[in-house]
């Protein structure tokens, strides 16, 4: 199991590697709200998103064998362009398995950072099975994007940042595709404030966290389709679910149309760009949860969009 001791080892490896990304308020916001909002600007991070933590985490807790031989990941994008960026200041070499349809910007980030990029069809083709065949074809170590400890113990130094600098947090909102991010975090959260409510946040389209904790198990859907790219999985991993079925009090659901609006107000307002995969704020800014009188914590977890997208996002009414 994870366990906060692992986060703090975690933060130890980061420690000078990863940024120490800040946290930013909005007066607008909190007049919105009623409430007092802090965004953890995870989208200023390293190659653009939290990955980064958990890819480098990983990476650092391999043997020197392991690195030799070089590593696999599979990801729509952020989770890629991470290990990419990783695998480059270890001095290893990555092949990085990617949807076709992945953002554009997401694949020539993972290829400026000297990856090589395999594509598949996320609708007809399962990247597991890709990815570990390769792993045993090519003698590569697999980084999987969210359902490994090490992983998850680096996405959570994001909270462990987050409340060492904001004491005194009711709330937290992340958004959660496979739950590594929402697993570190929650066991970090649960150390330092017992009582913190957790909130994950997951487009309407892709429920299957919402729909797995309602039915106590792993529940898999077809492959979403949404705008928020980085989310579009189709069940909680087989090691994050039990974390997140034990310490998150809720999944929280918000349309793409939201995200939209969202992604809007955050790069008109508080002049930041997130992806919609990052946009765990539009679960605040559309009152899924009470916010009145409440210290509200979110992750921006991502701001990797592509600009044609960005566009379009922006011109929608």
């Amino acid at each position: 199991m994870l366990t906060f001791q692992d986060i703090l080892e975690a933060k130890e490896r980061l420690r000078g590697i990863a940024h120490q990304t800040p946290v930013v308020t909005s007066r607008q916001v909190n007049e919105l709200t009623g409430g007092e909002v802090f965004f953890k600007a995870e989208n200023l991070q390293r190659a653009g998103a939290f990955k980064f933590r958990g890819a480098y985490n990983k990476l650092a807790s391999l043997s020197e064998e392991e690195r030799r031989g070089g590593v696999l990941a599979y990801s729509s994008g952020n989770h890629a362009q991470a290990v990419a960026l990783a695998s480059r200041l270890f001095g290893i070499p990555a092949a990085i398995v990617m949807p076709a349809d992945a953002p554009r910007i997401k694949v020539e980030a993972t290829r400026g950072y000297g990856a090589e990029v395999i594509f598949y069809d996320r609708y007809t083709e399962n990247r597991v099975e890709i990815g570990e065949r390769l792993c045993r074809e090519r003698g590569l170590t697999l980084v999987p994007p969210y359902d490994d400890y090490q992983v998850m113990a680096g996405a959570g130094t994001a909270i462990l940042e987050l409340m060492e600098e904001v004491p005194g947090l009711d709330d937290l909102v992340i958004c959660c595709s496979g739950c590594g991010l929402i697993a570190g975090s929650a066991v970090a959260a649960r150390a330092l404030a017992p009582e913190i409510t957790i909130y994950g946040v997951e487009p309407e389209t892709g429920n299957d966290t919402l729909l797995s904790l309602r039915q106590g198990e792993r529940v898999e859907i077809p492959v979403p389709r949404t705008i928020a790219d980085g989310l579009a999985v189709a069940t909680p991993g087989r090691l994050t679910f039990p974390i997140v079925r034990e310490l998150v009090n809720d999944i929280l659901l918000v349309s793409d149309r939201e995200l939209m609006g969202t992604i809007r107000f955050i790069l008109e307002r508080m002049k930041l760009l997130v992806e919609p995969s990052g946009a765990a704020a539009a679960a605040v800014l559309n009152q899924r949860l009470q916010t009145r009188g409440r210290r509200i914590g979110v992750i921006l977890s991502g701001g990797n969009v592509d600009p044609t997208a960005l566009a379009g996002y922006l011109r929608a009414e």
